[in-house]
């Protein structure tokens, strides 16, 4: 098959060049997906794309005049899809649910302590000669209550990991996590999640549903001081309300890997630009605040499953395998 694979990076191409092993054509191109940039797949068998390309009505009915009708994403996430077009369209859509949820689970558990031990400003101060600890004081963990917001692979990891340290552990999901559940961690409504929890940390998808999910109000109802971590989708947090949050200092820490607006942003060198998002440009201000750029499944096991779990979806859909025109899961 010809495969035009889009958001592609020096990685995406040592990795999925490995997996492929020759098998199929694939065309890499750096640009992400959208209305302007679809041109590229003409002639191509198939679309390979990745968490920032827009896969809407218009795209979608651009590759189907293409005659392309199979989108394969490199990414758990679909909400980049609009899978009413597709399905409308035949186009089969399928995606990577599980690759490491270790690497993002521990890359969720790397946030926190960073927050907690000021280790972003103690790194910092170092290299400056400075080894004042004023200021960079944090707590123990142990016995603090961890709030997993979503308990599928990824939630069920994190929330292993953090019992690990001696942490409490409660839990929310629409299907409660019969695992966890089965040691013992407690599963509560929201309305009584938000008021207990010293952390936070969201593992949930991206739905009409989860929008917002942290808003102004539910803000309110936390502890004061609290710590939120988000490692799951940008959209499930309201940013605004969370600088409004952090200026009055009810939240006391935020570790973000994804950002509400961060197609714009993440994934790119714009160490030459001058930085526009003036709602980004806020959080960077607040020394309790550490974002990173969307790197939470940035490891060797998570590229190696990502690349061959893509490729053996092409297989499939190739040996007409895949015969649900709507392939998510």
């Amino acid at each position: 098959m010809k495969v035009a694979v889009f958001s592609s990076k020096p990685y995406d191409e040592e990795y999925l060049s490995s997996a492929n092993n020759g098998r199929h054509n694939l065309f890499f191109h750096n640009t992400s997906m959208n209305a302007q940039s679809v041109s590229l797949a003409k002639d191509c068998d198939a679309v390979c794309c990745f968490v920032n390309d827009h896969l809407d009505s218009v795209v979608l009915h651009q590759l189907a005049e293409f005659k392309i009708y199979f989108v394969v994403l490199r990414c758990a996430g679909f909400n980049q899809v609009d899978l009413v077009t597709a399905k409308q369209l035949g186009i089969t859509v399928a995606r990577v649910p599980e690759y490491s949820p270790h690497a993002v689970a521990e890359h969720a558990l790397a946030l926190i302590l960073v927050l907690n031990r000021n280790l972003h400003r103690a790194y910092n101060r170092v290299r400056e000669n400075d080894y004042s600890l004023n200021g960079l004081m944090g707590f123990d963990l142990v016995k603090k209550t961890i709030a997993v917001i979503g308990t599928g692979k990824i939630g069920q990891v994190f929330a292993h990991i953090m019992r690990g340290l001696g942490c409490n552990i409660i839990a929310y999901d629409l299907v409660p996590s019969s695992e966890l559940m089965a040691e013992g961690i407690l599963h509560l409504p929201l309305h009584e999640i938000w008021s207990q929890a010293d952390i936070i940390s969201l593992h949930c998808p991206l739905t009409t549903e989860t929008q917002h999910l942290i808003n102004a109000n539910i803000i309110n109802q936390m502890k004061d001081g609290v710590m939120l971590i988000n490692t799951g989708r940008g959209n499930l947090i309201d940013t605004r309300a969370v600088i409004a949050g952090l200026k009055s200092k009810k939240i006391g820490y935020l570790g973000l890997d994804v950002y509400e607006e961060e197609a714009d942003l993440f994934f790119e060198d714009n160490s030459n630009k001058l930085l526009q998002d003036d709602i980004f440009a806020r959080l960077l201000t607040f020394p309790n605040v550490v974002i990173t750029g969307h790197q939470a499944f940035f490891t060797r096991e998570a590229l190696t499953a990502i690349s061959e779990t893509t490729l053996a979806n092409i297989e499939h859909f190739e040996r007409g395998e895949l015969n649900q025109v709507f392939c998510v899961e």
